[in-house]
C-alpha cells in the first residue's frame, strides 16, 4: 500500500504541474496531495511498529509562523538548543532533540523519514530542505518525560510550501501534538485546516496559548473551544496560557502545569495506530482516486466508441459486399478455381499456351503476375472505404466528447490530437492488412474450389457434364484472363459457357450444398475480416492510441494496479499491508 500511495503522490505531482494557475483543478489537486503526503507519513509510522520495536516517544510543537515555538521549544527543554529568531520562517527543518534517549535508540527513524537525510544542527542548510537533525541534549527539565522532542517549522508562511513536507512528516511521527499559537494567530485559518487535517491520526493534544496578556485568557480560551469544535469531532484539548515575560522575552510555563506532559505521556497508545491507518486511506481513497477512475471510465468509453464503430464496420462489410448482389465476387472466384480444377489431363497444354497469349499484356502490366488479380475487386475499395469511414466518425465522436465531458476535457482533447497525428499512419498499416488478407484468403477460396470438385467426384455424370462444358475454348480463356487480370469475376456473367457451368450446378442434386458452401465461404469471410482487419489491425491500434498521451497530462493508472490496491485496502489485518 506504501508503493501505491507513494505512486499517486508522484502522479499528483506531475499532473498539477501540468495544469494552468487559472485550472479550477489546481486547488483541489493541491489539498490532495497534501493528504497524501500524510498518509504516507502515516504509513511510515506504522512501519516502525512492526515488528513490535521499542521507539521512544515522540512528541512535536507545531504551529504557524512567529507563534514562538522554538521559543516554547526551549523552556521545555531547558535550555537553548532550538534555534530563535524575530524572522518569521527562520526554522526550517525539522529538528529532534533526544531528551533521556540515545540516537542508537533513534536508528528507525532513519527508515521512517526516508530519503530525507539526518545530520547535526550544525549541517542543516537552510537552502536544502529534504533533511532533519537529530541531536542529544544533556539537560535536565521538570516538564518532559524521556523522548524525541521536535521543533517544527512553521506550515502557513509562503515559503513553507518549500519545506512542508518535512513539518508534514514530523507531525505524523508525533504521539503527542503541542499546538502552539498567539494571541494574533489563533484564529488562522491555516491553524484549522491543519488540526482538522490530522484529526485522522488520533494523537494526543496539548494546546499553548502564547504572548498573552492578563485579561485575555478566558476570551481566547472560550474562542479556542469554538474554533476546535468547528473543525474536529474529538474532545477539546487542555490549553495552557503562557504569558510573555518582558526581562527575559520568553513565555512563562506556569507551575501548575509542570506535570502536564508526563500526564499525557500516560494516554499515548501505539495499539491502535493500524486501525487509525485503515480509516485514514479509507476516508480519503474515493476522493483520491476520483481522477484515476475518471480515466479508467474514459478509457474503457473509448472503447465502447471503437467496438461500436467497428461492428458499424462490419454491418457496412457485409451490407456494401457480403450481400450484395453485384458487387460480392469471392464465390465465384472459387467457381474460376473449380474450372481448373475441371481440366481435362492432356488439353492443359494447349490450354496453357491460350492462358499465355491473353494474358501476357495484363501480366506485364501487374509486373508479371506478382498481384492476384482475381482478388483486385470491390472488395478491397470497398474496405479501404469502410476503413477511412470509421476513423473519420470516430474523431467526430471525440470532438463531442471535448464538449460534453468536461471533468475529462484534456484526455478527450489529447486522445484527438493524437488520432488526426496517427490517421494516415492508422490507414497505411491498414490497407497493407487489407492487401494482406486478400492474398491469404485465396488459399481458403481455392479449398472451397476444392470442397466442390470433391463432392463433384461423387457423381460422375455431373462431373464428366461439366467438364465438357470447361472445354470451350472460351471458358478456359476467360477463367484464365479473370485471374491475371484481363477482366473483373462479376463480368463472367456475359459468359455463356460459364453461365453453362453455374446452372449445372445449381440445376444438379449439388445445388443445395453449393449453396451451403456459398454461404460458409461468407461467413468464413465475415470472421476473416473481423479477426484480421477490423480486430488485430484498427481495434488493438485504436485501443492502444490512449496510451501515447503525454504521462504528465494523465495519472497513467492501471486497472489492475488499481484493483490490486483495493484488495490491499480490504484485508481486514490491520486494513492495510504493503505491497
Amino acid at each position: 500500500m506504501l508503493e501505491f500511495i507513494q505512486l499517486l503522490n508522484l502522479r499528483y505531482q506531475a499532473v498539477i504541474a501540468s495544469l494552468k494557475a487559472t485550472d479550477p483543478q489546481l486547488a483541489l489537486f493541491e489539498q490532495r496531495l497534501e493528504q497524501l503526503l500524510f498518509a504516507e507519513a502515516f504509513i511510515r509510522k506504522g512501519m516502525i511498529y512492526e515488528p513490535p520495536s521499542k521507539v521512544p516517544l515522540q512528541v512535536a510543537i507545531i504551529g504557524p509562523t512567529q507563534a514562538g515555538k522554538s521559543s516554547i521549544a526551549n523552556v521545555i527543554l531547558n535550555g537553548q538548543q532550538a534555534g530563535v529568531s524575530p524572522l518569521a520562517g527562520y526554522t526550517v527543518h525539522p529538528q529532534g532533540f533526544c531528551y533521556k534517549v540515545s540516537l542508537q535508540e533513534c536508528s528507525s527513524l532513519q527508515n521512517y523519514f526516508g530519503r530525507f537525510q539526518q545530520l547535526s544542527l550544525s549541517e542543516l542548510n537552510p537552502e536544502r530542505h529534504d533533511c532533519y537533525s537529530l541531536t542529544e541534549v544533556d539537560t535536565e527539565s521538570s516538564l518532559l518525560p524521556p523522548c524525541v522532542f521536535w521543533d517544527t517549522p512553521d506550515f502557513d508562511s509562503i515559503d513553507s510550501e518549500d519545506y512542508r513536507e518535512g513539518v508534514i512528516r514530523t507531525i505524523a511521527l508525533a504521539d503527542i501534538v503541542i499546538l502552539v499559537v498567539s494571541k494574533e494567530k489563533y484564529a488562522d485559518q491555516s491553524v484549522w485546516e491543519m488540526m482538522s487535517t490530522i484529526e485522522a491520526f488520533h494523537q494526543t493534544t496539548l494546546i499553548c496559548v502564547n504572548k498573552l496578556t492578563e485579561g485575555t485568557e478566558e476570551l481566547i480560551i472560550n474562542s479556542l473551544q469554538d474554533k476546535w469544535l468547528q473543525a474536529r469531532q474529538d474532545e477539546f484539548p487542555h490549553v495552557i496560557p503562557l504569558h510573555f515575560q518582558k526581562l527575559t522575552s520568553a513565555p512563562i510555563w506556569p507551575a501548575t502545569e509542570s506535570n502536564r506532559l508526563f500526564q499525557l505521556q500516560k494516554a499515548v497508545s501505539q495499539k491502535s495506530h493500524f486501525e487509525y491507518q485503515h480509516k485514514l486511506i479509507n476516508k480519503y481513497w474515493h476522493s483520491w482516486l476520483e481522477p484515476v477512475v475518471a480515466e479508467h471510465e474514459a478509457l474503457k468509453l473509448w472503447e465502447q466508441l471503437v467496438d461500436k464503430h467497428i461492428q458499424q464496420a462490419l454491418d457496412e462489410y457485409q451490407r456494401d459486399y457480403l450481400n450484395h448482389p453485384h458487387y460480392y465476387d469471392t464465390f465465384q472466384n472459387a467457381l474460376v478455381e473449380l474450372l481448373n480444377l475441371l481440366e481435362v489431363p492432356g488439353l492443359s497444354r494447349v490450354l496453357t499456351k491460350t492462358r499465355r497469349f491473353l494474358t501476357w499484356p495484363v501480366r506485364k502490366i501487374m509486373n508479371m503476375g506478382k498481384e492476384y488479380a482475381g482478388v483486385k475487386s470491390q472488395e478491397i475499395d470497398i474496405l479501404s472505404q469502410i476503413g477511412e469511414h470509421l476513423l473519420i466518425t470516430l474523431a467526430d465522436q471525440l470532438l463531442e466528447k471535448i464538449d460534453s465531458d468536461t471533468k475529462q476535457n484534456k484526455w478527450w482533447k489529447d486522445n484527438y490530437c493524437l488520432l488526426r497525428q496517427e490517421k494516415e499512419t492508422l490507414i497505411s498499416h491498414y490497407q497493407q492488412a487489407v492487401g494482406n488478407y486478400c492474398e491469404l484468403f485465396q488459399q481458403d477460396v481455392e479449398a472451397t474450389a476444392n470442397q466442390l470438385y470433391t463432392k463433384l467426384s461423387e457423381q460422375p455424370v455431373l462431373l464428366n457434364s461439366l467438364r465438357a462444358t470447361r472445354l470451350t475454348t472460351d471458358a478456359a480463356a476467360m477463367a484464365l484472363v479473370i485471374q491475371t487480370g484481363g477482366i473483373g469475376v462479376h463480368d463472367l456473367v456475359i459468359t455463356p459457357a460459364m453461365l453453362s457451368v453455374t446452372s449445372l450446378l445449381a440445376e444438379s442434386a449439388i445445388g443445395s450444398y453449393m449453396g451451403r458452401v456459398e454461404a460458409e465461404l461468407k461467413q468464413l469471410q465475415l470472421k476473416t475480416v473481423e479477426k484480421d482487419l477490423f480486430i488485430a489491425c484498427l481495434q488493438q491500434s485504436l485501443y492502444a492510441l490512449p496510451e501515447n498521451i503525454s504521462d504528465t497530462n494523465r495519472f497513467n493508472i492501471s486497472p489492475e494496479l488499481l484493483i490490486k490496491a483495493e484488495q490491499q485496502r480490504n484485508e481486514k489485518k490491520y486494513g492495510i499491508r504493503l505491497f
